[in-house]
């Protein structure tokens, strides 16, 4: 697998450090409310690149990390009068709710910068041992970014020309603009925790390289993120890590492209601003699954109403072809010669979407594949066929959506009073009932089930609204 390494600008291959084993930090969410469209972005695609390592048989261990202290959590804090742990653990809760249903694979951790303060006071106290950072009389620490000569390496940005542009706020004590706070003394009104500086809390950089180097080691294979942590979060974090270790710190950095909304940057003072919670009234989780998937997870995508449709109708076509599969008729028990062709190409197909997502994770080009496998699986089951042409051929679509974590949702268990309902529909309609078995329909709709009927039976799936 190639993939598109931010730090030196190309396509790489991506050989791990330890043959078979994937070690892969992602920044994840500050909890002070609910998620929104741009950080579901990076959540599905670095998702969809952990589950497309282990579909090509990699151990991977995946961290994300809560940032649970942070300028904006103490003020939401303090306006609704309760505590940032209080909040931390309200909106830690809230992303769960909305990542699982979007069908993010939990993480191998999801550490809490406030649960490794430990870690990030030894990081910053080997700093100033080495030279690269100095506390303040104040109680701020700082790091010495031209202590750090390889400073701007990720971002390509110079060092002179950044302090040209750098301003130094009247409250801060600093020896050059461009340092950057790795300890905030503790201002009234704030937490924080004791430390030889005084009593204070992190700041943000310092608390992603103490938690990547503390589960993944000072040395890990990759570091994802938005583009928008490129500079400076990014950039800082490999600055004070290999200050302190002397060793590389990522050697992979990936990075996904924005996503506008009808064709404007997201703003909150433009109105055009979402949470994940907001989009799934009205979307299904899937729809916004594979609407991500249908642009290179590089490039900028756009949020449109006509952009989700088009994903909603594009998700239909998957769907339809995994119902039509499922209720396949059954031939033969043995595979005959021309069902022996059709699995040939259907594992030439599979082939092609490797190759795709072996590209540096192209979705798009790999959904085109799907879409491809899908009329193929459609024009298949038209006429009965073997168990075991029928078996194979669920198992190469289904191992496929798995790794883009679409039509997860038809293993799930439907809950017994919609079952109930399916089954007094059922009835109705063996009485001939036509009413109550329109009715009952509308019912399921309202709970956010469609009904299906085939010749062999109803049968429900779930509404992409």
């Amino acid at each position: 697998m190639r993939v598109y390494n931010t730090q030196t600008r190309k396509k790489e291959e991506l050989i791990p450090g330890v043959p078979g084993e994937i070690r892969m930090y992602a920044c994840g969410s500050t909890v002070y409310d609910y998620f929104h469209l741009g950080n579901a972005r990076p959540l599905i695609v670095f998702d969809t690149l952990r589950r497309y390592l282990e579909f090509r048989g990699n151990r991977v261990t995946y961290i994300l990390n809560f940032t649970d202290i942070d300028d904006k959590m103490i003020q939401r804090a303090n306006r609704e009068g309760i505590t940032v742990a209080e909040l931390g653990e309200r909106f830690i809760a809230e992303f769960y709710r909305d990542a699982d249903a979007l069908g993010i694979r939990r993480a191998t951790q999801n550490p809490r910068a406030t649960d490794h303060i430990a870690e990030i006071i030894t990081l910053i106290e080997g700093l100033i041992a080495k030279g690269h950072a100095y506390a303040t009389e104040g109680g701020d620490v700082y790091f010495d970014v031209r202590s750090y000569p390889a400073y701007g390496k990720l971002s390509g940005q110079n060092i002179d020309d950044l302090e040209n542009g750098a301003r130094v706020d009247s409250t801060e004590d600093k020896r050059d603009p461009l340092d950057f706070a790795l300890w905030k003394a503790q201002k009234p009104g704030e937490p924080a925790w004791d430390s030889p500086w005084g009593m204070g809390r992190p700041g943000w950089h310092i608390e992603c390289s103490a938690m990547s180097m503390r589960y993944l080691g000072e040395s890990f294979d990759i570091h994802a993120g938005g583009q928008d942590l490129i500079f400076p979060h990014h950039e800082n974090e490999i600055a004070q890590s290999e200050a302190y270790t002397g060793r590389p710190f990522a050697r992979y950095w990936m990075h996904n492209g924005y996503i506008n909304i009808d064709s404007e940057k997201m703003s909150k003072s433009k109105g055009n601003f979402f949470t994940m919670r907001e989009i799934l009234k009205f979307y299904a989780p899937e729809v916004v699954r594979l609407f991500m998937h249908s642009v290179h997870y590089r490039n900028p995508i756009n949020y449109s109403t006509d952009n989700m449709d088009q994903a909603k109708a594009a998700l239909a076509r998957l769907q339809t072809a995994q119902t039509r599969l499922a209720d396949a008729p059954v031939g033969a028990d043995t595979i005959r010669p021309s069902e022996t062709v059709f699995l040939s190409d259907l594992n030439t197909l599979r082939a092609r979407f490797v190759d795709e997502m072996d590209d540096d994770l192209n979705s798009a080009a790999a959904l085109g594949v799907l879409f491809e496998m899908a009329h193929a699986i459609n024009i298949f089951v038209s006429e009965p066929r073997s168990v075991a042409a029928l078996t194979e051929t669920k198992a190469i679509f289904g191992e496929l959506c798995n790794v883009l974590g679409l039509l997860q949702s038809a293993a799930e268990e439907f809950p017994a009073a919609a079952l109930a309902l399916l089954e007094e529909r059922k009835a109705a309609k063996q009485a001939k009932n036509w009413a109550r078995a329109d009715a009952i329909r509308s019912e399921l709709k309202g709970l956010g089930y469609a009904v299906e009927d085939a010749p062999q039976g109803s049968k429900l799936k779930r509404s992409n609204k």
